[in-house]
């Protein structure tokens, strides 16, 4: 059995998405989470050990962190084709990108954010313009992280995106828009949207 910890409106769409394209059954639990705006509180029945979402349990097993969970996943599910197998060519693409997200992209867009001036030797990522210059070289070349091959790294990017871009938090970027037009078109993507909102 496979349970997602999820609550509506927040960073656990993407696994909810991601379950969505892998296709095997699972449940969904909403727990209350605390929000940016104040409101919300921790839930004691979630099993992340702060609270937040996404977490899953599967086979009696807890998995927290979106990449954690995408990797876990798409090993788990190997018929999904979202993910490289270990040895496969891409393989090595695959982890790097999924690290990149959670060590690089998230903590530069978050100092940014916060207009904290990037220190060379101090943070463990790259300023904000250049994580974005480098995103938008890959996305140049191919139409997923991966070139041809849509996977996990393109739910975990793919499912921020729009939200940033609506709030004009990345660049306007052409290449961005058709990224997520692409990726929103999935009927995966499209399923997970409606049981997002109930």
């Amino acid at each position: 059995m496979l349970t997602l910890y999820h609550a509506p409106k927040s960073r656990s769409f993407r696994t909810l998405w991601l379950l969505e394209e892998i296709g095997t059954p699972y449940e969904i639990r909403n727990v209350s989470i605390r929000r940016g705006d104040g409101s919300g509180e921790r839930d004691s029945s979630n099993p992340h050990p702060h609270g937040k979402v996404p977490a899953i349990i599967h086979d009696g097993t807890a998995i927290y962190e979106t990449t954690a969970i995408a990797l876990y996943l798409t090993d788990a599910f190997p018929d999904a084709r979202l993910g490289p197998k270990i040895g496969e060519a891409d393989r090595g693409a695959y982890v790097t990108w999924l690290s990149y997200y959670s060590g690089v992209f998230e903590p530069s867009l978050t100092a940014n954010f916060l207009k904290l001036q990037h220190i060379y030797g101090t943070f463990g990522w790259g300023p904000f313009e250049e994580v974005v210059e480098h995103m938008t070289a890959a996305l140049q070349k191919t139409p997923y992280f991966l070139g041809d091959r849509f996977s996990a790294v393109d739910v975990v990017f793919g499912g921020s995106l729009p939200l940033l871009m609506s709030r004009q938090i990345l660049p306007e970027s052409d290449i961005f828009k058709d990224y997520v037009a692409r990726i929103a078109a999935r009927p995966a993507f499209v399923r997970a949207q409606a049981k997002d909102a109930n």
